[in-house]
């Protein structure tokens, strides 16, 4: 068997090659870890972003007195995209149907394949289970000076079509000027107000 016989120069340059070795193996090593880190980061973030919450400011006043200019909103897109359908009720962020790329917040009023009235600033819900008309009573979000316009006009809605009101009704653009909302245009169901902190608030569905 041979044996090398190193002196003490060469084992010390042996030595610092390991560790030299080993630094660069780990420093790599660290690198790799880190860049994995940040892409699974990025596609988590991406995915968040695109199909399951989505952020949004209140651009003007035909939401209040729910909803205030320059409100800071989280709209859930998640239900929608694999759960739950529209809801009359929801206040919801969809794209203009003139101009897809402005975005609008409005309320659910008419589902897909009813009839929508307004009569003496009240608005009334025809389908098949109110044939003769329902009266909607939207006391639970809109304050009694509240007036809906539009005496005397109809709106029917097709299979996959929503009739959306602001809440603020008397300066609101809504469906009752531009149309039926198509089911494709709708962003999300506005979910949480983060901002600002002191009405900060999360939605659901409301009950009539």
């Amino acid at each position: 068997m041979n044996l090398e016989n190193l002196n003490p120069e060469q084992e010390d340059n042996k030595t610092e090659k390991i560790k030299k070795n080993s630094f660069l193996k780990e420093g790599f090593l660290f690198v790799k870890e880190t860049f994995t880190i940040v892409i699974i980061c990025l596609v988590i973030v991406v995915a968040v972003r695109h199909y399951l919450i989505q952020p949004f400011f209140v651009n003007g006043k035909s939401m209040e007195p729910n909803f205030y200019d320059g409100e800071y909103l989280i709209v859930d897109e998640f239900d929608y995209r694999f759960f739950d359908k529209p809801a009359r009720g929801d206040v919801i962020v969809f794209r203009y149907p003139n101009d897809p790329s402005q975005f609008y917040i409005k309320r659910i009023i008419g589902l897909p394949n009813e009839k929508v009235a307004i009569e003496n600033n009240q608005v009334i819900i025809y389908n098949s289970l109110h044939p003769n008309g329902m009266v909607l009573n939207e006391s639970i979000y809109l304050p009694p000076d509240i007036l809906t316009k539009g005496d005397g006009v109809t709106y029917e809605t097709k299979e996959n079509e929503y009739f959306v009101l602001g809440d603020n009704r008397s300066v609101s653009a809504d469906s009752r000027f531009w149309g039926e909302l198509d089911e494709n245009l709708i962003v999300g169901r506005v979910w949480i107000r983060a901002w600002p902190f002191n009405r900060f608030s999360v939605f659901k569905t409301p009950e009539y």
